[in-house]
């Protein structure tokens, strides 16, 4: 009897590799090991946080920001400052001072910024280095340290359907919509700066940028520490960002290109010759106007949620916070949806493709400036930055933790949870995970590296063999997890992580 075919293509060993919690995408590296001469492939995990991209490595990375969120929120000690250079979760900002959003890399501009006439004065108080929040003293005696959930949204570009659709296509301010969503991270920042100055401590946060309905980004922080309400909304109200950049508002360049001349001047006019201005030089311009006014200004909407929380309630929270860390802003609310809705993203997304998104940005050609840093073949429309996906919708930072929230980078957190399995299994006996043996420091005695990485590009037969056996390592960590967990339990030892 001729035996049946059972050959596993590469869109099944995904699915098994998905169903398993094994990254279905990893990137494959031999190494050799000098010491001893032998070669293996390893499998490194793409790390994508999108569950369409791998849902294992998504998953992973939603379950770590739910750690840290977690750890930093009801903290009673006052956390660890982490050290700058070991940060390197690409994330992760610090406030504690406000930052400058106008100028370029490598440049420092200071610039007086007026606060507007209509916007109420805020208080000041006597700040205080604390980060962890105050407790507070029932009648009956019993003690808490509440906490806030806070959510702040954009303010209207017009009128929209149930299904986050404009009602008024035509008249659907998309522009606005598409600027705000590109400097929405920087409004966030000064809103947590104003905070600080407001509530008298260093207000520490860990917030989510999410969308709407009507694809404009909204946040979610949580926040450790009770700030009275009514200087939260004051302050709400009064937090605005101006961005002062060159003027975009009308292209200069629509139908024809500036040409590239090298790296002494740059770009220049097709028609003339003449050198188009530095990123640099049309800064200047700004700084010496003083009729000069912001190329945009935002401010939050009028919409405001804020509660209280307490550690005991906190869980349900935390979660809904990290409810859509795995989808892409732009795809966030698209399972269902009518067909005027994806007409509704593509029309923002056509809008973001030509508005520049950094001082970097191939788009400010097509407004007769050179972007910061110009080197030939920038094409306005093709910036290669992740603000003109539509997957993201000119929002590229999902996720804001204030750098004293646990006082641990993201780093740090995942070796937290992969030091509680190892620890879990070296207590029933279980040792040859031997997580450390291919760590890149470890050298020979004449100072050599002794293991040597080379990137491998696999064939169809080599990518299955490695996605199996993943998933077969990793069901064998799970058996030794949940026996090392049994005994564990029975000597009277708990475990808070799941295997990595």
């Amino acid at each position: 009897m001729t035996r049946p075919d059972f050959t596993i293509t590469a869109d099944d060993a995904r699915a098994l590799a998905a169903s398993a919690r094994v990254c279905g995408r990893p990137m494959l590296r031999r190494v050799h090991d000098r010491q001893t001469g032998r070669e293996e492939v390893v499998p490194i995990p793409c790390g994508s946080t999108r569950e369409a991209v791998c849902p294992a490595c998504a998953r992973k990375a939603r379950n770590i920001r739910i750690q840290q969120c977690t750890e930093g929120w009801h903290l009673t000690d006052e956390p660890d400052r982490p050290s700058r250079a070991n940060s390197n979760d690409g994330e992760d900002q610090d406030d504690d001072e406000d930052q400058d959003d106008e100028a370029g890399p490598g440049s420092k501009r200071v610039r007086s910024t007026k606060r507007r006439q209509n916007l109420p004065d805020l208080p000041k108080l006597k700040m205080s280095h604390r980060t962890v929040g105050q407790v507070f003293t029932t009648p009956a005696g019993k003690q808490y340290r509440p906490s806030m959930f806070a959510t702040c949204t954009l303010p209207s570009y017009g009128p929209v359907l149930i299904s986050g659709a404009p009602k008024h296509p035509g008249s659907y301010d998309y522009r606005r919509a598409a600027l705000d969503a590109l400097h929405f991270s920087k409004l966030c920042g000064r809103l947590w700066s104003n905070l600080r100055r407001c509530a008298g401590f260093n207000v520490q946060y860990f917030s989510v940028i999410e969308a709407q309905k009507r694809g404009a980004p909204h946040l979610h922080a949580t926040i450790r520490g009770a700030i009275p309400r009514a200087i939260f909304r004051q302050v709400v109200a009064a937090t605005d960002f101006a961005l002062w950049w060159p003027p975009f508002d009308v292209p200069v360049y629509d139908d024809r290109l500036p040409e590239w001349t090298g790296p002494e001047h740059g770009y220049v006019d097709p028609d003339t010759g003449e050198v188009l201005p530095t990123w640099a030089e049309a800064l200047d311009r700004i700084d010496s106007d003083p009729d000069a006014k912001p190329a945009h200004l935002m401010r939050f909407g009028t919409q405001l949620d804020l509660q209280g929380v307490i550690p005991e309630h906190a869980d349900q929270a935390v979660r809904y916070l990290a409810k859509y860390l795995t989808k892409a802003i732009g795809e966030t609310h698209t399972d269902g949806a009518d067909p005027t809705y994806g007409g509704h993203l593509d029309r923002l997304h056509a809008e973001l493709q030509f508005l520049p998104c950094s001082p970097r940005c191939a788009n400010w050609l097509r407004y007769g400036v050179q972007p910061d840093h110009a080197k030939s073949g920038l094409i306005p429309g093709q910036c290669r930055m992740r603000a003109h996906d539509r997957d993201n919708l000119g929002v590229t930072r999902r996720v804001l933790p204030s750098r004293l929230w646990s006082g641990k980078t993201v780093d740090q957190h995942k070796a937290d949870r992969a030091e509680v399995v190892r620890q879990t299994l070296l207590s029933a006996g279980i040792d040859d995970l031997d997580l450390d043996r291919m760590a890149a420091t470890v050298t020979l005695p004449d100072g050599t590296p002794r293991f040597a990485w080379t990137d491998v590009r696999p064939d169809h037969d080599t990518y299955v063999r490695i996605v199996l056996d993943s998933i077969g390592e990793r069901q064998r960590w799970r058996a030794q997890y949940e026996q090392a967990k049994t005994l564990a339990a029975a000597a009277g030892v708990s475990t808070v992580a799941k295997p990595p």
